[in-house]
């Protein structure tokens, strides 16, 4: 199976007035796995997108994220401000598969600007919500005793120990296996410690409270949203 070549296919087959296409994510990458799916941006002139639409094709699981050359800077900038840069990604890192009139080429260029660009800087509010929310989950960790309760709380532990800590360093964030990577790409250390943790508690308790620590600690009583 070639992801490239079936990709342009599947471009060519469904939507063949594409102005511009990008193939894209981990499909490309030594992290392809055997249900990785092939990540699509395209962009047509007018209605029906934007949209985004899963699909099979070819045997692949296909994700397409169908923009207008109006329309993609705002998703663009969607995902930004969610500190998530998935069509910006696709677009900046991926393979053109279409380039009708050199659109592909002005999209790419702009999706290189916002990556560049970076995340926007963590306002206090946001980073004093995920001070609360971690505490809330270690208090949770610490006074649990059911096996079931506490693997869950872990997990919840292991996301918002992660997600503060690429908030902190200025980096994105991701969902999924998503979150993890962008944890080892800035902290593998870091990373490699919280994945360890996930069966011991109290390890896992002191390396959220680490990352708190750098956020200012903890913050509970008082707060107020």
């Amino acid at each position: 199976m070639d992801p490239e070549a079936d990709a342009r296919a599947l471009v060519s087959d469904r939507v063949p007035a594409a102005r511009a296409a990008f193939l894209g994510g981990g499909i490309l990458s030594a992290r392809r796995t055997p249900t990785s799916d092939l990540d699509i941006v395209i962009l047509i002139d007018g209605p029906p997108a934007p949209y985004r639409e899963s699909l099979r094709w070819r045997g692949w699981p296909v994700e397409l994220f169908v923009q207008q050359p109006g329309t993609i800077a705002a998703w663009f900038a969607k995902d930004v401000a969610r500190r998530r840069p998935t069509l910006a990604r696709i677009c900046a890192d991926g393979v053109i598969l279409a380039d009708a009139d050199g659109t592909a080429t002005a999209v790419r260029d702009q999706a290189r600007a916002v990556l560049a660009a970076g995340p926007p800087a963590v306002e206090p509010a946001e980073l004093d919500w995920r001070r609360y929310s971690l505490t809330d989950l270690l208090d949770d960790l610490a006074g649990s005793t059911d096996p079931g309760e506490t693997a869950v709380i872990c997990w919840h532990v292991i996301t918002g120990s992660a997600e503060l800590a690429l908030v902190l360093a200025g980096a994105w964030l991701g969902s999924g296996k998503w979150l993890l990577r962008e944890l080892r790409a800035i902290d593998p250390r870091f990373a490699d410690e919280l994945i360890a943790a996930r069966d011991d508690p109290a390890r896992l308790a002191g390396l959220a409270d680490g990352v708190r620590a750098r956020a200012g600690g903890s913050l509970w009583a008082g707060y107020r949203q």
